[in-house]
């Protein structure tokens, strides 16, 4: 197991970015999924191990970007042009992998974070 330290929420109006940082560890997976009020949590990006391949959900493609910094051991979501219904609860989630392999599913995951929260006004 590993453990997952978030940081980086915060309100912000819409438009605005921000960049959500985690920890993270070598040969583990990397993803982010967001939890709004009364809503179940979704996928939202991740990345593999060492970060060859990534992925997205579609309402967040071309917005935001999921990166790695092997070296510092972190993974980045950076968000721009964000929206109202971005607003939500982030998770940063790891799993142990092979290289090149990534997951969208939550149940992929074994370890997770403490949640940041993003809140967009308009």
């Amino acid at each position: 197991q590993v453990q997952l330290v978030e940081s980086g929420g915060g309100s912000v109006q819409t438009g605005d970015s921000l960049r959500l940082s985690c920890t993270a560890s070598d040969w583990y997976a990397m993803g982010w999924f967001r939890q709004a009020p009364g809503k179940e949590r979704e996928f939202v990006a991740c990345i593999s191990w060492p970060g060859t391949k990534k992925d997205y959900t579609s309402s967040v493609k071309g917005r935001f970007t999921i990166s790695r910094d092997n070296v510092k051991k972190m993974v980045y979501l950076q968000m721009n042009g964000l929206k109202p219904e971005d607003t939500a609860v982030y998770y940063c989630a790891a799993r142990r992998g092979v290289s090149g392999a990534y997951y969208s599913r939550d149940s992929d995951y074994t370890d997770w974070g403490q949640g940041t929260q993003v809140t967009v006004s308009s």
